[in-house]
């Protein structure tokens, strides 16, 4: 895997790194937030929701301004300022303690991520040429890597002190400003191409164009059900272990063994995976076949229902962890799969045109349609248990995954996943 990085152009390598760091830097604080917030500054619960509330609602409703940013004004300075934000919210978070603050903090690190994921993303796309759907894949190790990593960095410096933790990624993400800023090559993306938008086109100019491409958005819909079946390590499978094992030390145990299976498979099977997959198979196919894996992937959970359940002991938390694991496992499959294809597809329906722009769209698709999700989910749980039907949840899922797999292998088998049907190019002025 290093010498697949250190065959890249010295500005890919860089971004990877900025990944893995950015991702270290997050994750290492936003786990224990919550925490702070109610335990240290005793603020009430829907205060709590609010904040975080706030930091998601920035982020997911400003990704398609960061991309057309970063179309019109280049890739470098979108994501310079995104991680300056975020020094600067990631400082406040840990040294203020008025709500006022503490909302506008957290807006800052959202609108933070709006700004610099977009951007990284199209310019990996560039700079990494005909290599790119190898470069995602790198490029998801790393992301996955910096997940796994930060949580344990941020429970060793929360347990002296959360303001420490905050400064600490705070300075983290200072350090990474100083060094794209000195090391990262400036790249303009389509504003330097003589058939580009130019950077000084107008912004509805550039967002009718990106929704008149209608593969896109179909690409964009189907893809959603990725969103909210992955999103479940977070949501219904930690739900499901606490359920089963409690709250206790072996709870948190059994949940611990889900993030660590999901981020460990991936570090360690991600470029092979995408290298058998594209031996084999066409994007699109590849797409379809991950969409239903991860779908598949609920099965272990769907099977446990019918098992009794033993009162306690080490049979309950096996019941708790194992059928959990694996289901994480095949969703880290299923991912494995899907994102480095998904990100080339993304690339190739933009006609390289607006790669940016139609990068924070796709984010803000899917990041409504994950919250959409992931309340349709919680519902399906609350009903599994008041009406005693455990395996609720884990049919919708499976089903979920099934129907966007298919969607995914028409478009595939329509050729909608190609190229930009119907999209009309507007000259450059």
């Amino acid at each position: 895997m290093l010498a697949q990085v250190r065959s890249y152009d010295r500005s890919v390598q860089l971004l990877m790194v900025n990944q893995f760091t950015i991702n270290l830097g997050f994750y290492m604080l936003m786990p224990y937030l919550a925490g702070h917030l109610s335990g240290t500054l005793g603020l009430a619960g829907w205060l709590v929701g609010l904040v975080l509330g706030v930091r998601n609602f920035s982020q997911q409703g400003m990704f398609l301004v960061g991309g057309t940013l970063a179309d019109r004004f280049g890739y470098k300075p979108l994501i310079v300022a995104g991680c300056v934000l975020r020094t600067v919210g990631f400082a406040t978070l840990g040294l203020v303690d008025s709500l006022t603050a503490l909302l506008a903090a957290s807006a800052a690190t959202g609108l933070a991520g709006a700004l610099f994921n977009p951007a990284v993303r199209a310019y990996l796309a560039a700079a990494a040429g005909e290599r790119r759907l190898e470069a995602f894949a790198l490029f998801n190790v790393f992301y996955q890597a910096g997940i796994l990593l930060g949580p344990l960095v941020g429970m060793v410096l929360t347990g002296v002190d959360f303001r420490v933790t905050c400064l600490v990624s705070a300075g983290i993400f200072a350090v990474l400003s100083a060094v794209q800023i000195r090391a990262l090559p400036s790249w303009d993306g389509g504003a330097e191409r003589a058939d580009g938008p130019g950077r000084y086109e107008g912004v509805l100019s550039q967002w009718r164009e990106v929704l008149a491409n209608r593969p896109f958005l179909l690409f964009s819909g189907a893809m959603i059900g990725s969103y909210v079946l992955s999103f479940q390590v977070y949501l219904a499978l930690p739900l499901e272990v606490r359920r089963l094992a409690g709250e206790g030390e072996s709870g948190t145990a059994a949940v611990a063994v889900l993030f660590a299976v999901s981020g460990l498979s991936t570090i360690l099977g991600q470029t092979r995976v995408t290298r058998w997959c594209k031996a084999r198979m066409p994007a699109g196919a590849a797409l379809a076949w991950g969409l239903l894996t991860m779908g598949l992937a609920f099965l272990p959970l769907l099977a446990a229902t019918a098992l009794p359940v033993p009162a306690q002991g080490p049979g309950r938390w096996a019941l708790a962890a194992l059928p959990p694991a694996l289901c994480a496992l095949l969703l880290a499959l299923g991912t494995m799969i899907t994102y480095p294809f998904e990100m080339d597809t993304i690339v190739r329906l933009s006609g390289d045109r607006l790669v940016a722009t139609h990068y924070g769209l796709y984010n803000t698709i899917c990041g409504i349609g994950i919250t959409l999700g992931n309340l349709l989910t919680g519902a399906a749980l609350d009903a599994s248990r008041s009406a005693g039907l455990p395996a609720l949840p884990w049919l919708v899922l499976p089903a979920l995954g099934a129907a966007c797999g298919a969607a995914l292998y028409g478009l595939h088998r329509t050729g909608r996943l190609t190229r930009a049907v119907g999209l009309e190019v507007a000259p450059a002025r």
